[in-house]
């Protein structure tokens, strides 16, 4: 029997409410799976206890290589689709100077301040638990290196006590799974 003629056989021994509901139970489903793997993703990115001779830092710098050109980087960092294929989250990226993101499921939110293609981006950038109006900048230095790219970021003004939990996010939701993605 094919799948067709079972649906036709069910939605002819149901009622069209019966139907209904059952669509929307099967919808309602989805939406808690999804929300559960949203929730396990928050989960993922919660703080992480800061240490007491980093409670006072306000900046950071990290530096991350990867095997393709520079504009393959600014691409993952700058397009919707390719954003949300290596962090695994929702991402709503508007990619011009002065554009908004909104990445992580709406997580991190923030507006593109600068871009210089392929080379640097400059973005106000800020979890959504931080309390409103407070930015930090993140700063996305792209440089060539051989057949690959050496992103070098800094990230400038933050909240004290935030040292530890966003060092390791970005190694962790970014720079690791971006290595991934990139090959």
């Amino acid at each position: 029997m094919s799948a067709e003629s079972v649906l036709s056989s069910a939605a002819s021994a149901c009622t069209r409410r019966q139907v209904i509901a059952t669509l929307g139970m099967a919808l309602g489903g989805l939406a808690v799976g999804w929300n559960q793997c949203v929730a396990a993703s928050q989960q993922d990115m919660q703080e992480v206890p800061g240490k007491p001779e980093n409670l006072k830092r306000t900046a950071l710098h990290q530096e991350a290589s990867f095997n393709v050109a520079p504009q393959r980087v600014y691409d993952a960092l700058l397009d919707s689709k390719q954003f949300a294929a290596f962090s695994g989250l929702p991402a709503e990226i508007d990619p011009k100077a002065g554009g908004s993101f909104s990445m992580f499921g709406g997580m991190i939110v923030g507006r593109n301040i600068e871009l210089i293609p392929n080379a640097r981006i400059v973005q106000a950038w800020r979890p959504s638990h931080w309390d409103p109006g407070v930015y930090s900048i993140a700063k996305f230095e792209l440089k060539a290196a051989g057949n690959g790219t050496q992103v070098i970021l800094d990230h400038t003004g933050f909240p004290e006590g935030d040292f530890d939990s966003l060092s390791s996010g970005w190694k962790l939701h970014y720079w690791e799974r971006m290595a991934k993605y990139l090959g």
